[in-house]
């Protein structure tokens, strides 16, 4: 079991086989075990980062590309769990999404206590959780960015989840 899901179900979710969901967790751990402490975790709870976030989903639901950009760094990585990885300004991320023929937005929340950006999409008149975004904080500017939407058990093993819609 992992995060509540057979390897079964693992493996059905991500069109793979239980051998595969394996090989993954356990590469997956290997990487998580080999990171230094202080690159686990880069913080968002600082009032600058803080407001770096506020500003980088208000540029975001604006559309307003070149003014997400402004926020990065040179050197930003992009992730998008299970399908892409570059250097965030060559990356078509921000043209994917505009493109999108569904409604949808990004709000600022809190996932099992920690501030994070929460994906949401519009299903019958409703707001609903989509997918979870990290955006890491560092020297007042976006380090990185990991789009977990395209992974549903990573917010399926959210435990509490908190956003404000408006």
């Amino acid at each position: 079991m992992f995060f509540e899901y057979s390897l079964e179900e693992i493996a059905e979710l991500i069109s793979s086989t239980v051998g595969g969901v394996k090989t993954a967790l356990n590469r997956g751990r290997s990487k998580l075990a080999s990171l230094p402490p202080q690159a686990a975790h880069l913080s968002a709870e600082k009032p600058e980062a803080s407001h770096l976030l506020h500003l980088y989903v208000e540029r975001f639901n604006r559309r307003d590309w070149d003014g997400i950009r402004e926020l990065i760094t040179a050197d930003a990585n992009l992730r998008v769990a299970d399908r892409f990885e570059s250097p965030l300004t060559d990356a078509p991320y921000f043209g994917r999404y505009e493109r999108l023929s569904v409604p949808w937005r990004i709000v600022l929340g809190s996932i099992d206590g920690r501030q994070a950006v929460v994906s949401l999409r519009q299903n019958n008149g409703q707001w609903t959780p989509y997918g979870i975004v990290r955006v890491d904080v560092a020297d007042n500017a976006i380090a990185r960015v990991v789009d977990y939407s395209h992974c549903p058990w990573v917010l399926a093993a959210v435990d509490i989840l908190h956003f404000q819609t408006f």
